[in-house]
């Protein structure tokens, strides 16, 4: 089995690539638990339902002229298509790229205390599927 560091994400949102500022990333995927448990049964019985994702990322902030404040602020209360890679070769079956909406509903431009270096993070729901591609 193999076993995987997270060292060389690949992170796009909107098709600009954030990898350098980001520290943290996940995709967090799952389906409603909806019972169908019907009379005559002695065990409750289940399917999936529909399901729901969510993307946490954390930021370095960056105020340059093209860095991530000057994207991200306009970007509240629309949506902004993510493209997350493992690596940041070539997809393949081994490095699956996942290509989604996520509705921004968050942004944090200001934190961070004396001599900290300024972070934030943001929790976007993806809006709608979440295609997963090999090649």
């Amino acid at each position: 089995m193999a076993v995987f560091v997270a060292t060389d994400y690949n992170i796009k949102i909107n098709g600009v690539d954030y990898s350098t500022n980001l520290t943290q990333a996940e995709l967090s995927l799952e389906a409603d638990d909806v019972e169908v448990t019907a009379f005559g049964s002695t065990y409750r019985n289940r399917i999936g339902g529909l399901k729901q994702g969510s993307l946490n990322l954390q930021f370095n902030q960056d105020f340059a002229a093209a860095g991530i404040d000057s994207v991200l602020f306009p970007l509240l209360g629309t949506q902004a298509t993510v493209v997350i890679k493992p690596t940041s070769t070539a997809v393949s079956a081994s490095n699956p790229t996942y290509t989604f909406n996520a509705l921004v509903t968050s942004y944090t431009p200001i934190s961070g205390s004396v001599g900290d270096l300024s972070t934030f993070s943001v929790t976007w729901p993806v809006a709608g599927t979440v295609a997963r591609a090999t090649a």
